[in-house]
């Protein structure tokens, strides 16, 4: 008698593991958090405002993004950019709509939890049980780390004076650089990438701040160009 083959179902990540996955996780927000409060008011933005980005928006990158533009000039721009960066967050909500449940609140309460670290923690998961107490678990801690390195930020500003000599600045590009290199490695993400790297660069000289950040996803067009197909011997 022959056994079917079953795939294997993956075993759910004991909670010891999961906090200490996530506790690494939100060391490095808060750091991230930290060099985000510093450049905010080395920009010029208010405290209170930096702190109410920080909680009332919770958008991560697109502040950094936000605040430069601001700093620059182009508010509209800000708006645009933040926007089209955390689009990618309908697709994630459909995806974790499970987790948080019918009830409204938690879905209000659960949705200004979500981030890319928060779904990707979520959804590794098996089970929804596992699901569900990884999304609470790495949402809260992530949003107290965030919020706890942006007031670290301010006042580590505060008494330096000016926290772009310490390089606080380079921390969110590095570490965003750091999680890209890894999708590098294929080839058409290095081609898209390469593209809207181009058209920013030929841009940046006559156009406003912001617009060409927003100008290099035009680099996705590669994708639409036709492959080259190499030809038989």
């Amino acid at each position: 008698m022959r056994t079917a083959n079953r795939t294997p179902v993956p075993e759910p990540v004991a909670p010891r593991a999961l906090l200490r996955d996530v506790g690494a996780l939100a060391v490095a927000m808060t750091a991230i958090g930290a060099s985000f409060g510093a450049v905010a008011l080395a920009a010029g933005l208010p405290v209170p405002a930096i702190v109410a980005m920080s909680s009332l928006l919770y958008a991560g990158g697109a502040q950094f993004v936000a605040v430069g533009l601001v700093a620059a000039g182009s508010p509209v721009a800000a708006v645009f950019a933040g926007l089209l960066l955390n689009a990618r967050h309908l697709p994630f909500g459909l995806a974790l709509a499970d987790v948080l449940g019918p009830r409204w609140r938690h879905r209000l309460l659960g949705s200004h939890l979500v981030t890319d670290e928060v779904t990707a923690f979520t959804l590794a998961q098996p089970d929804p049980d596992g699901r569900r107490r990884a999304f609470w678990l790495a949402g809260i801690l992530l949003f107290l780390a965030w919020n706890l390195g942006t007031l670290l930020g301010v006042l580590l500003a505060s008494r330096v004076g000016d926290p772009l000599r310490l390089g606080l600045d380079a921390a969110f590009p590095a570490g965003l650089l750091a999680l890209l290199m890894p999708a590098l490695r294929e080839p058409e993400t290095r081609r898209v990438a390469l593209a809207g790297v181009a058209v920013a660069l030929l841009v940046t000289p006559v156009l406003p701040a912001g617009l060409p950040v927003l100008l290099a996803l035009t680099g996705l067009a590669v994708l639409l160009l036709p492959r080259r197909r190499d030809r038989p011997c």
